[in-house]
């Protein structure tokens, strides 16, 4: 029975943690003034790292930046990451766990995060979007695969 144990497929979160936030206001405090509507970019991206033998760091990242013009409101940068256990699995099923799965467990984390520094910095909070890992995932897939990206109903 132990050995059956030892086969098991594993899939545990061992710590999710903020690994990297920063926000800049350069123009501040004259920006702050402008009457003008900032508009608002905002970039997403997910890292997937072996850190030991069955062991993961998914990292997911947020860069929201607003603008007047062409001067920078604020700027935030930011890295929710997660550790996972993730053993015994299929070689075709880790792909889609380390870039749909374990990102889905991260990025409400990043959200909130987000969310908060930009209300700390004086601003109404920006709330990033629930985002489809899933259709990111494929979406990146058959980038690598140098197909272009099936089109995705909403």
């Amino acid at each position: 029975m132990a050995d059956q144990q030892a086969q098991d497929p594993v899939f545990q979160i061992q710590r999710v943690y903020l690994k990297d936030l920063s926000l800049e206001q350069p123009n501040s405090p004259a920006i702050l003034l402008e009457q003008t509507q900032p508009t608002v970019d905002i970039q997403l991206g997910v890292d997937a790292q072996p850190v030991a033998d069955g062991i993961f760091e998914i990292t997911v990242s947020a860069t929201v930046q607003t603008k007047i013009e062409d001067r920078t409101v604020f700027l935030v940068e930011a890295k929710q990451a997660g550790i996972f256990e993730i053993r015994n699995l299929p070689e075709d099923q880790m792909g889609p766990i380390l870039g749909i799965a374990c990102p889905q467990i991260v990025y409400p984390y990043l959200r909130g995060n987000v969310a908060d520094v930009i209300q700390r910095g004086g601003f109404p909070p920006v709330h990033l979007a629930e985002i489809n890992f899933q259709a990111m995932y494929e979406q990146q897939q058959a980038q690598a695969a140098g197909q272009a990206a099936p089109t995705l109903a909403q």
